[in-house]
């Protein structure tokens, strides 16, 4: 099947338009129009090549929501015309015991990306959701509530998941003490699902300009990481710490305020970080761990609670010939919080 899309041929060249085939379907494939696709900053990533591993031309996009328009003969969970999302894996190697325990993400053999992976079956590239169209295996497809506005869903299957795996992995509930570090797409979903898991959320942040908003987004305290004082009251007073931050920064100044048997968990900074002092985890018993999305499963479980608490990324909605403007403006931090296609108005 032919499909209109965007793509970046090379690392250097802006998202441009372009046209390909999506496999065809197989007994156990679902076909998705695609309605909404999100936009991450590991999109801006993988098309200008940063991690080093892009194949073009790349058609990024892992935070999809369309409508179901066909299904394979041995399809059983799906049917035509229901909402839909596809995050940012296609497949796994469903045998081994990570993807027997729903973690997918962490499959022996690799998952299958969204886009800029290959087709286990075939060996073709995949494409992701800045597209018309795609073509994902049944185990790979997760049902929308439908009381949910299909318009800001998209950015839950990456962004959101990412926030909430490490929450739930850490036994996040009421009476949790939880510091979130950043406010950005990550940040903001951080602190919306801890505050709907009933936590007591304090943003972190290096100076005041974001406490009105930390606030308006349920959080209950504010911390600035500039004030030494605040700081040095704050230490041992967090059962958890969610750090977002999507650049190399100094944990050194966070994991004192970590409480005896607490865990600072890395989701935003793919790559290395200040040296860390040893001393403070030493002497508190603290950690220092990392978390990739999560599993389907618990991407179904995030949608649901989602569905059940009325939780919704803040986005701007974006038509996809303003791609490029969108990735200026994402490194420029001038979005609040998500960017989200809009494929109704994609010639």
């Amino acid at each position: 099947m032919k499909v209109s899309g965007y793509a970046a041929r090379s690392s250097s060249e802006p998202l441009a338009p372009f046209s390909f085939e999506r496999r065809t379907p197989r007994a156990n494939d679902v076909s998705i129009d695609i309605l909404y696709c999100g936009v991450c900053h590991s999109d801006l990533h993988h098309a200008r090549n940063d991690w080093g591993s892009t194949l073009y031309p790349c058609v990024p996009g892992h935070e999809i929501v369309g409508r179901v328009s066909a299904v394979g003969s041995d399809v059983r969970r799906f049917n035509i015309g229901d909402s839909v999302a596809v995050g940012c894996m296609v497949d796994s190697c469903q045998v081994c015991d990570q993807c027997h325990q729903g973690n997918e993400q962490y499959c022996r053999q690799g998952n299958t990306m969204t886009y800029g992976g290959r087709d286990r079956v075939d060996g073709s590239q995949t494409f992701g959701g800045y597209a018309k169209h795609i073509v994902v295996r049944e185990e790979f497809v997760l049902q929308v509530p439908k009381n949910l506005d299909l318009a800001r869903v998209a950015p839950l299957v990456c962004a959101g998941i990412t926030a909430y795996s490490p929450l739930r992995e850490w036994g996040i509930g009421p009476g949790s003490r939880v510091a979130v570090i950043g406010m950005g797409g990550l940040g903001h979903m951080g602190i919306k699902l801890a505050v709907g898991l009933g936590a007591h959320v304090t943003v972190i942040s290096r100076s005041r300009d974001k406490e009105s908003d930390a606030l308006e987004l349920g959080a209950d305290a504010f911390l600035v990481s500039g004030d030494d004082k605040s700081m040095v009251k704050k230490r041992s007073s967090f059962d958890f710490i969610l750090d977002t931050v999507p650049v190399k920064h100094d944990v050194n100044i966070y994991t004192p305020l970590l409480d005896i048997d607490a865990t600072l968990v890395m989701v935003g900074q793919l790559g290395p970080l200040s040296e860390p002092s040893t001393l403070p985890m030493i002497f508190g018993r603290r950690r220092i761990a990392g978390s990739l999305i999560g599993g389907i499963e618990q991407t179904q479980e995030l949608l649901d609670f989602c569905g059940r608490m009325n939780i919704l990324p803040e986005t701007e909605a974006i038509c996809m010939e303003d791609i490029n403007t969108a990735y200026e403006r994402m490194e420029a931090s001038d979005v609040r919080y998500r960017f989200v296609v809009d494929m109704g108005v994609f010639s």
